[in-house]
């Protein structure tokens, strides 16, 4: 019995001591997630974006930028088919209807170009490293210049502005902010 009582102790030591091990990696990795979206122009939005996602990226800059880059391609997805479903909303404007249509396009191209950063980031080491950096910079700012130009469609109908721009600000803040983490790669 006192064997048992033994084995029980010393598992009981090691299984404390492995959670308190987990809980101190998961820590650094939040704080290596709070510290990175320090240099963003949104550093709230990152870190809250992320920060669930802490046991994936543990402390690498390149799975921290691949997983901004994912979250993103989500946001930008989602917010691609509520301006679907909103251009469907009878009564607008023919001015109205036009802006919309390049909102969309724009939004698709984003997507586009948010999905071809991904996979590149994702693919091996095997090409020009700086090259490839590039021309992930380029897609990503691409995205970014999509996002603003969509929003800026709706200049002179302000309540249709503000709908759009009420979802297109959240995609391209999270964009900046992956190509911030991008840029520091």
């Amino acid at each position: 019995m006192e064997g048992s009582c033994n084995i029980l102790i010393i598992v009981l030591v090691l299984l404390t001591s492995s959670i308190n091990l987990i809980s101190s990696l998961e820590k650094t990795n939040v704080e290596f997630i709070r510290k990175s979206c320090g240099f963003t122009a949104y550093p709230t939005l990152c870190f809250n974006s992320l920060s669930t996602r802490a046991v994936a990226i543990q402390t690498s800059p390149k799975l921290l930028a691949q997983t901004a880059l994912a979250v993103t391609l989500d946001s930008t997805r989602t917010t691609s088919s509520s301006m679907v479903k909103l251009s469907k909303v009878h009564g607008m404007a023919p001015l109205e209807v036009a802006a919309m249509k390049d909102c969309i396009e724009l939004l698709s191209d984003s997507v586009y170009n948010l999905k071809q950063s991904l996979e590149e980031m994702s693919q091996p080491g095997s090409k020009n490293h700086r090259l490839v950096m590039s021309d992930i910079q380029t897609w990503v700012s691409s995205a970014l210049t999509d996002e603003d130009t969509c929003a800026e469609g709706f200049k002179d109908d302000p309540k249709m502005k503000s709908v759009v721009r009420g979802k297109i600000v959240n995609v391209a803040h999270l964009t900046s902010n992956a190509l911030a983490l991008i840029n520091r790669q």
